[in-house]
Formats: structure tokens, sequence, C-alpha cells
């Protein structure tokens, strides 16, 4: 899924709280930015589906695989279901309600932030069967670009790939631990026994993603091509803070204190590098004279930054100065 959407949902969101009636309407992006979500949902949809000119889709996802994989969200223009991203996309949003919820309660939009988590969270939960065992996409890449049609009618079979303790993805697990956990922490008020069951998912494969370590694009070489991770070690320290913030449980706050690489400076904040995520987390909550260095590292980020983004005259601010990836993805 576009990065650009779930990066620019929170930049909405900030924008939203520090807005007054002299500015552009943030609330407006904010609410287009949700809706965004909705168009990209795969499976039955609801009879509250506000997209009115998608319909359901790829019904049988899973089937010949013997797994149950109907739902989720399609990646951007193609009907690929690609878990990693798709995970980034879920924690991302489930984020933006624990820090901004009654910012999005006010707009008349937490409704519709939750159900966009819960989409996700919902797919998930099939796509974690066993404890180690994850689905981690659902169609293939190369085919489905070579053949461009509305999901809606699609009718040939999709490959269902997966992760598991002979085929690891530390990465994908991590990943997807983080999107349970952050959106148990979501769903704690409003819905408690669902935050719960999100948390057994989480424990499960961070259990699984630490024991059996890996990049997933060697378990699924289709998905390296596309979205290729450059390691598992920024996943892992990324659901660690937020089974810590879920559970309070110390021995995920231990993880963190043990772990020997804290990122240094990094250069963007994507699908692909949690680092900063991390740095900002535990300089905001979890600051000490042993952590130090992560609030070092995301000032440093931050100061980087802004030295060398360009802006457009519409206020995008672009990260990456090559002009083949300045795509909306890396912008805000």
């Amino acid at each position: 899924m576009s990065s650009f959407f779930h990066l620019a949902l929170v930049c909405c969101i900030v924008a939203f709280v520090h807005s007054n009636a002299n500015t552009v309407d943030y609330g407006d992006a904010l609410t287009k930015s949700l809706l965004y979500y909705e168009a990209q949902r795969s499976g039955k949809l609801p009879p509250n589906q506000r997209v009115k000119w998608r319909g359901d889709s790829a019904l049988n996802d899973g089937k010949d695989a013997g797994v149950d994989l109907v739902g989720g969200y399609y990646d951007a223009g193609d009907n690929v279901k690609f878990g990693f991203p798709m995970a980034y996309t879920v924690t991302m949003l489930a984020w933006s309600v624990v820090e901004f919820g009654s910012q999005l309660e006010a707009k008349k939009e937490l409704a519709n932030a939750l159900a966009a988590i819960k989409w996700g969270t919902d797919y998930f939960i099939k796509a974690h069967p066993y404890p180690n065992v994850l689905c981690g996409q659902v169609g293939d890449g190369d085919s489905d670009h070579a053949c461009w049609m509305r999901p809606e009618d699609m009718t040939t079979p999709r490959t269902v790939y997966r992760i598991d303790e002979q085929n690891p993805g530390a990465d994908l697990a991590g990943e997807t631990a983080a999107a349970f956990a952050a959106s148990a922490l979501a769903f704690r008020r409003t819905n408690p026994k669902y935050s719960a069951q999100l948390i057994l998912h989480a424990k499960q494969l961070f259990n699984f993603a630490v024991k059996h370590p890996g990049q997933y694009q060697n378990s699924i070489p289709p998905a390296g091509k596309f979205y290729s991770s450059s390691g598992y070690e920024d996943e892992l320290l990324w659901a660690a803070l937020w089974l810590e913030r879920a559970t309070g449980e110390k021995r995920y706050l231990d993880f963190i204190n043990t772990s020997t690489n804290s990122g240094g400076t990094r250069t963007e904040f994507s699908w692909d590098d949690k680092y900063v995520g991390v740095q900002l987390l535990v300089a905001k909550v979890y600051e000490s004279n042993e952590r130090v260095v992560y609030s070092h590292n995301w000032t440093a980020f931050v100061d980087t930054l802004f030295e060398n983004m360009t802006r457009n005259d519409r206020r995008m601010n672009f990260f990456r100065k090559n002009p083949t990836e300045t795509r909306l993805h890396y912008t805000c």
C-alpha cells in the first residue's frame, strides 16, 4: 500500500491539531486520507462502504491453500496483498489513533480510523492460523502487473506465500506483531475483548520472530522484487516497544535494553526502516540515561531531514533527492 497515505495521515492530524480558520483545511485532507483505505479494500465489502464504485473481490483468496485469506488491503494500483507494507500501514494507523484519538473524535473520524485498522487486523488474524505460521503475501506481482484489471474481475487462482519455522521472516513477523500490539492499544477503550485477542497474536508473532530470525524475502522471494527488507532488527525493536506499551511486561523493555543497535542516524522512516519510530518512542516514553543514545539519534535524524529535504510550492516536503525516487510515499 502506498506509504504516502499513512505518512500523510499523521501529518494531516498534526496539522489539524494546530490549524486555525485562516489555514488550509487539513481536516478535509484527513477525511480523504482515511477514505483512501476504503478504496483499497479487498474481500466482502460491508453495507456502510463509502466508496461506492468498489465491489466485492478476491473472495476465494487462500482457498487453494486451505486457509481463509479473504480481506485485507490491495497494495497500490495492483491487486497483490503484500503483508510487510500492509502491516506497517496498520501500525501507523493505530499509532495515529493512540496519539491523536481525541482529535480524530473531534473531527468525527475516529470510527473511520478504527474501521480502517480493523479491516487490516481482521485479515492478519486469518493470516496467522498457528503461532509460528504467517501468510505474508497473496498474489504474484509479476503476473498481476502483466494483466491490469479491476479486482472485482479477477478469476485466476492467487498464490499464497507464508513464513514458518523452516522458512522464517523475522521482519515480517515482527512488523505484524507491532501492528497487532499498536492496534490493541487503539481498541483498548472501545473493544477490550478484541484488544486482548490482538495482544495474543502479537505475543506469538514476536516470540516466533525472535526464535526464528531471517529476512522474509528469502522465504518469499516474489516479495523481494517489490518490498525487499534491509534487515529485521528494527522490526524486532519496533514490536517490542509496542508490546511493552500494550502489556506493560518488563521482558519487552529488557529486550530493548539488551539490544546493541539503536539504528544510528537514519535518513528516512518507511515501510522498510523502523529505527526512527523506535528512537522517537524510546525518547518520548522510555528515556533514561541508559537509553539516551536513542534520543540523540532521533534529534540527529530530524536535523538531517530539515537540512536536506526540498519543498515545492504546494508545501510538499520531499525526503529523497533522486528525481526517480521522489515519489509520493516519500513526501509529507
